[in-house]
Protein backbone atom coordinates (compact mmCIF):
# COMPACT_ATOMS: atom_id res chain seq x y z
CA UNK A 1 0.00 0.00 0.00
CA UNK A 2 1.45 3.33 -1.04
CA UNK A 3 1.36 6.51 0.99
CA UNK A 4 -1.42 8.96 0.09
CA UNK A 5 -0.05 12.41 0.93
CA UNK A 6 -3.49 13.97 0.45
CA UNK A 7 -4.57 12.25 3.66
CA UNK A 8 -2.52 14.24 6.13
CA UNK A 9 -3.63 16.04 9.27
CA UNK A 10 -2.39 17.32 12.60
CA UNK A 11 -3.70 14.64 14.98
CA UNK A 12 -2.49 15.82 18.36
CA UNK A 13 -0.24 18.38 20.03
CA UNK A 14 1.22 16.60 23.04
CA UNK A 15 3.17 17.69 26.09
CA UNK A 16 3.32 14.34 27.93
CA UNK A 17 3.50 10.63 27.01
CA UNK A 18 -0.14 9.80 27.75
CA UNK A 19 -1.11 12.18 24.92
CA UNK A 20 1.03 10.46 22.28
CA UNK A 21 -0.90 8.56 19.57
CA UNK A 22 -1.35 4.89 20.48
CA UNK A 23 -1.92 3.58 16.97
CA UNK A 24 1.24 1.53 16.44
CA UNK A 25 2.04 3.61 13.33
CA UNK A 26 5.79 4.30 12.85
CA UNK A 27 7.05 7.77 13.67
CA UNK A 28 9.91 9.88 12.35
CA UNK A 29 10.75 13.08 14.22
CA UNK A 30 12.19 16.39 13.10
CA UNK A 31 14.62 18.11 15.44
CA UNK A 32 16.40 21.42 15.06
CA UNK A 33 16.92 24.83 16.53
CA UNK A 34 14.12 27.37 16.58
CA UNK A 35 13.37 28.98 13.20
CA UNK A 36 15.38 26.37 11.26
CA UNK A 37 12.36 25.66 9.06
CA UNK A 38 10.77 22.47 10.39
CA UNK A 39 7.22 23.67 9.67
CA UNK A 40 8.14 24.79 6.17
CA UNK A 41 9.77 21.41 5.56
CA UNK A 42 6.63 19.57 6.67
CA UNK A 43 4.40 21.75 4.52
CA UNK A 44 6.58 21.21 1.44
CA UNK A 45 6.78 17.45 2.00
CA UNK A 46 2.99 17.24 2.24
CA UNK A 47 2.24 19.76 -0.55
CA UNK A 48 0.39 22.03 1.87
CA UNK A 49 0.76 25.71 2.57
CA UNK A 50 -0.46 25.95 6.13
CA UNK A 51 -0.81 22.47 7.65
CA UNK A 52 2.18 23.15 9.90
CA UNK A 53 2.06 26.68 11.22
CA UNK A 54 5.10 28.75 10.32
CA UNK A 55 6.11 31.85 12.20
CA UNK A 56 8.71 34.56 11.82
CA UNK A 57 8.98 34.51 15.61
CA UNK A 58 11.20 31.64 16.81
CA UNK A 59 10.07 29.53 19.73
CA UNK A 60 6.38 29.35 18.83
CA UNK A 61 6.19 25.56 18.77
CA UNK A 62 5.87 24.61 22.44
CA UNK A 63 4.30 21.19 21.93
CA UNK A 64 5.18 17.94 20.16
CA UNK A 65 3.01 17.96 17.04
CA UNK A 66 2.03 14.63 15.44
CA UNK A 67 1.08 14.77 11.76
CA UNK A 68 -0.78 11.64 10.63
CA UNK A 69 -0.11 10.72 7.00
CA UNK A 70 -2.60 8.24 5.56
CA UNK A 71 -2.72 6.31 8.86
CA UNK A 72 0.66 4.83 7.88
CA UNK A 73 3.21 7.33 9.18
CA UNK A 74 3.54 10.11 11.73
CA UNK A 75 5.80 13.09 11.05
CA UNK A 76 6.60 14.44 14.50
CA UNK A 77 7.56 18.10 14.86
CA UNK A 78 9.60 18.66 18.04
CA UNK A 79 9.90 22.07 19.74
CA UNK A 80 12.88 24.03 18.48
CA UNK A 81 15.84 24.23 20.80
CA UNK A 82 18.36 26.97 21.50
CA UNK A 83 15.98 29.93 21.48
CA UNK A 84 17.31 32.49 23.94
CA UNK A 85 14.27 34.73 24.30
CA UNK A 86 12.21 32.28 26.31
CA UNK A 87 12.99 31.84 29.99
CA UNK A 88 15.51 29.32 31.27
CA UNK A 89 12.61 27.51 32.94
CA UNK A 90 10.73 27.29 29.64
CA UNK A 91 13.83 26.05 27.83
CA UNK A 92 14.31 23.39 30.51
CA UNK A 93 10.65 22.33 30.20
CA UNK A 94 10.92 22.01 26.42
CA UNK A 95 14.18 20.08 26.78
CA UNK A 96 12.58 17.65 29.21
CA UNK A 97 9.57 17.25 26.88
CA UNK A 98 11.82 16.44 23.91
CA UNK A 99 13.99 14.04 25.92
CA UNK A 100 10.95 12.21 27.28
CA UNK A 101 9.53 11.71 23.79
CA UNK A 102 12.86 10.56 22.32
CA UNK A 103 13.37 8.11 25.18
CA UNK A 104 9.80 6.85 25.64
CA UNK A 105 8.21 6.46 22.21
CA UNK A 106 8.42 2.81 21.12
CA UNK A 107 7.31 3.72 17.59
CA UNK A 108 10.12 6.19 16.87
CA UNK A 109 12.11 4.91 13.88
CA UNK A 110 14.47 7.82 13.40
CA UNK A 111 15.13 11.53 13.88
CA UNK A 112 15.87 13.98 11.06
CA UNK A 113 18.28 16.72 12.16
CA UNK A 114 17.49 20.03 10.50
CA UNK A 115 20.23 22.67 10.34
CA UNK A 116 20.39 25.98 8.48
CA UNK A 117 22.54 25.66 5.33
CA UNK A 118 23.70 29.27 5.80
CA UNK A 119 25.21 28.85 9.27
CA UNK A 120 27.67 26.71 11.15
CA UNK A 121 25.84 24.11 13.28
CA UNK A 122 25.50 25.14 16.92
CA UNK A 123 26.65 23.26 20.02
CA UNK A 124 23.02 22.16 20.46
CA UNK A 125 23.04 20.76 16.90
CA UNK A 126 26.24 18.82 17.63
CA UNK A 127 24.72 17.43 20.83
CA UNK A 128 21.53 16.37 19.02
CA UNK A 129 23.58 14.77 16.24
CA UNK A 130 25.53 12.76 18.81
CA UNK A 131 22.33 11.58 20.48
CA UNK A 132 20.73 10.47 17.19
CA UNK A 133 23.93 8.73 16.11
CA UNK A 134 24.16 6.85 19.41
CA UNK A 135 20.49 5.82 19.31
CA UNK A 136 20.10 4.89 15.64
CA UNK A 137 23.65 4.40 14.36
CA UNK A 138 23.21 6.91 11.53
CA UNK A 139 21.91 10.42 11.03
CA UNK A 140 20.01 12.10 8.21
CA UNK A 141 20.88 15.81 8.25
CA UNK A 142 18.64 18.20 6.34
CA UNK A 143 20.29 21.51 5.40
CA UNK A 144 17.33 23.88 5.13
CA UNK A 145 17.01 27.21 3.29
CA UNK A 146 19.32 25.96 0.55
CA UNK A 147 17.64 28.33 -1.91
CA UNK A 148 19.09 31.30 -0.01
CA UNK A 149 22.61 30.43 -1.21
CA UNK A 150 24.21 30.31 -4.62
CA UNK A 151 25.79 27.03 -5.79
CA UNK A 152 29.31 27.82 -4.53
CA UNK A 153 28.18 29.15 -1.15
CA UNK A 154 25.83 26.19 -0.73
CA UNK A 155 28.67 23.71 -1.28
CA UNK A 156 30.79 25.64 1.22
CA UNK A 157 27.92 25.56 3.72
CA UNK A 158 27.41 21.82 3.27
CA UNK A 159 31.14 21.22 3.74
CA UNK A 160 31.07 23.23 6.99
CA UNK A 161 28.09 21.20 8.23
CA UNK A 162 29.91 17.94 7.44
CA UNK A 163 33.03 19.12 9.24
CA UNK A 164 31.30 20.61 12.30
CA UNK A 165 29.05 17.61 12.89
CA UNK A 166 31.83 15.19 11.88
CA UNK A 167 29.42 13.25 9.66
CA UNK A 168 30.17 9.56 9.20
CA UNK A 169 30.14 7.64 5.92
CA UNK A 170 26.75 6.12 6.77
CA UNK A 171 25.19 9.54 7.42
CA UNK A 172 23.14 11.39 4.80
CA UNK A 173 23.21 15.15 4.12
CA UNK A 174 20.38 16.62 2.03
CA UNK A 175 20.22 20.21 0.80
CA UNK A 176 16.56 21.22 1.13
CA UNK A 177 14.40 24.21 0.27
CA UNK A 178 10.92 24.71 1.67
CA UNK A 179 10.42 27.40 -0.97
CA UNK A 180 11.53 25.60 -4.12
CA UNK A 181 11.23 21.97 -3.10
CA UNK A 182 14.92 21.21 -3.59
CA UNK A 183 15.73 17.86 -1.97
CA UNK A 184 12.09 16.92 -1.43
CA UNK A 185 12.16 13.61 -3.32
CA UNK A 186 15.49 12.64 -1.80
CA UNK A 187 14.16 13.35 1.68
CA UNK A 188 11.04 11.26 1.07
CA UNK A 189 13.23 8.37 -0.05
CA UNK A 190 15.17 8.65 3.22
CA UNK A 191 11.97 8.75 5.28
CA UNK A 192 10.72 5.65 3.44
CA UNK A 193 14.01 3.82 4.01
CA UNK A 194 14.15 4.70 7.72
CA UNK A 195 10.52 3.91 8.54
CA UNK A 196 9.86 1.08 6.11
CA UNK A 197 6.76 2.90 4.82
CA UNK A 198 6.27 2.54 1.07
CA UNK A 199 5.93 5.75 -0.91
Amino acid sequence: MQLNLHRAELTVSAVQPRQYPQTGVPEIAMAGRSNVGKSSCINKLLNRNKLARTSSTPGKTATINFYNIDNQLFLVDLPGYGFARVSKEEQARWGAMINTYLDKSPRLRGVLLLVDARHKPTADDVMMYSWIRERFGEVTVVATKADKLGPTKLQEGLALIRKTLDLGEEDTLIAFSGEKGTGKEELWQEISRITGVEL
